[in-house]
């Protein structure tokens, strides 16, 4: 049995679509909230819903053999998994928003909100700009508008969001997507049944 571990939230819904399109029904997993834990026996399977921020730690400590995840998270988390698919849902962009009409000239360093500081810490470093991260937890199209910062670096799926907190969009750091991550020792224990997760998946994503 192959234990994944699946993120809560739109994501878990759009990985009960592709999987369902590859012939594997787990829609049981959108019917009970509070269950954590699911075996679905005839396809040998088992998943565990974490929070999106903790599926990672749970493949590579080898509590699941599998997980899906978003690529922001893995970028600003060092994991040492496989990163062998790319399922092509949770698709949204990790970006840079202003204030509209925000000028970096003249500025010797930038303030920076945002959720993601190693993402954020190593977009700039990699520009040659001196910064100063400020760590978010919620609501960081807010730290602009009341002074906190000059800039924020944050997921957006349609940019509806910024718009309505008068931000525009000043560079896409990167495109964002959900992967599937394998655990190592899983990946050499579990090939053939991995392998053949992968493949069933590669066909419809």
């Amino acid at each position: 049995m192959i234990t994944i571990a699946t993120p809560r939230g739109r994501l878990l819904e759009e990985t009960v679509d592709l999987f369902k399109k590859a012939s594997i029904d787990i829609t049981e997993v959108i019917k009970d909230s509070r269950k954590l834990i699911f075996e679905f026996k005839e396809a040998e399977m088992r998943l565990l819903i974490v929070r999106p921020t903790d599926v990672s730690s749970y493949v590579e400590y080898g509590a699941a053999d599998c997980g899906i995840v978003g690529k922001d998270t893995l970028m600003e988390q060092d994991c040492n998994l496989y990163e062998p698919l790319d399922l092509r849902i949770g698709k949204c962009k990790m970006v840079v928003a202003a204030p509209k009409g925000f000028e970096k000239s003249g500025k010797a360093s930038l303030r920076i909100a945002t959720k993601y500081p190693k993402i954020a810490s190593d977009f700039y470093n990699k520009k040659g700009i001196s910064t100063e991260i400020i760590k978010l937890y919620g609501s960081v199209e807010l730290a602009p508008i009341i002074g906190l910062c000059d800039t924020i670096v944050d997921l957006t799926a349609t940019g509806e969001t910024l718009k309505k907190n008068e931000l525009e969009i000043v560079e896409v750091v990167a495109e964002v997507s959900a992967k599937l991550v394998v655990n190592k020792v899983s990946m050499k224990i579990k090939s053939k049944e991995i392998k053949e997760l992968i493949e069933k998946l590669e066909e419809v994503r």
